[in-house]
């Protein structure tokens, strides 16, 4: 390396500032990675080590995209619920040294199938998307895949992608093609964002439970296949994790829960120094 190169990278402000205790977590899906329970007065307070990086303008929360905040929710856009990515961020905080930080980067669309973060699929997608999908596509210029690798990039300038998290299956209930379809969307994250796939784990949550009579519970044996495609992907049980009326939608205290064990499953796979 040419000592100008060098130089230049020493100075790069995306290099120069950069710190390696701030664990940032892509997190994507369909509604329930969203968030759609009602957030309650126990959810809106945060250790401030627990950042969001906006994906969007939201006025009404004082939030500009590209900017970290407490990751009060919701996290996901600004009318939403809260989410697996709540709690998950809240028991990494807790369990990390002091000097640690956790952010995350969120990016979901309610109802939609994984063809929607498959970037080459995405189009023909959103082409006979059902009208009340547009506004929620409109608001990632119709783009989700894209927004979430733009914020990423942001991200990566203060601290270091540690892993991804998926919460979605249930609008490909019965698709055997799901796992495969994942690993797409997972090796192109991995490719755009410049990640090796050995120290960026996917977690992978299951839908509602049959133990609750989960509506998609066909879906679970599924995603427990993903390990299979994606050696370094690790599903996250939902068993006893609460459900709302629908049987679709998880409760706050199963988003609690199941935010909490795919934070046990992530302290289990970082290496900490």
């Amino acid at each position: 390396m040419s000592v100008t190169l060098a130089v230049a990278l020493f100075f790069s402000p995306s290099v120069f500032s950069q710190d390696p205790n701030f664990h940032i977590f892509l997190c994507l899906g369909q509604s329930n990675m969203e968030g759609n329970a009602r957030i309650e007065a126990q959810d809106t307070t945060v250790d401030p080590r627990f950042q969001l990086l906006s994906t969007l303008d939201c006025a009404d929360l004082g939030r500009q995209k590209g900017n970290w905040y407490p990751a009060v929710p919701p996290l996901c856009r600004c009318n939403t619920g809260l989410t697996p990515a709540d709690y998950f961020g809240r028991h990494l905080v807790a369990n990390l040294p002091a000097d640690h930080k956790v952010g995350v980067v969120h990016v979901a669309i309610g109802g939609c199938k994984i063809e929607l973060f498959d970037k080459d699929k995405a189009e023909n997608y959103i082409k006979t998307a059902p009208g009340w999908m547009l506004g929620m596509l409109k608001a990632y210029d119709n783009d989700p895949y894209g927004r979430l690798v733009e914020m990423a990039k942001i991200a990566q300038q203060k601290g270091v992608i540690k892993g991804i998290l998926i919460h979605q299956g249930e609008s490909n209930t019965g698709d055997p093609t799901w796992p495969a379809q994942v690993k797409v969307v997972y090796e192109n994250l991995l490719k755009d964002l410049n990640l090796e796939a050995a120290n960026v784990p996917l977690l992978a949550g299951e839908v509602v439970p049959e133990d609750q009579g989960g509506v998609c519970a066909s879906m679970n044996p599924i995603i427990r296949t993903l390990p299979a495609t994606i050696p370094t992907a690790h599903v996250i049980s939902a068993t006893g994790c609460t459900d709302g009326p629908d049987n679709l939608h998880f409760n706050a205290a199963g988003y609690r829960e199941l935010g909490k064990r795919y934070g046990i499953k992530m302290l289990e796979l970082l290496t900490v120094k």
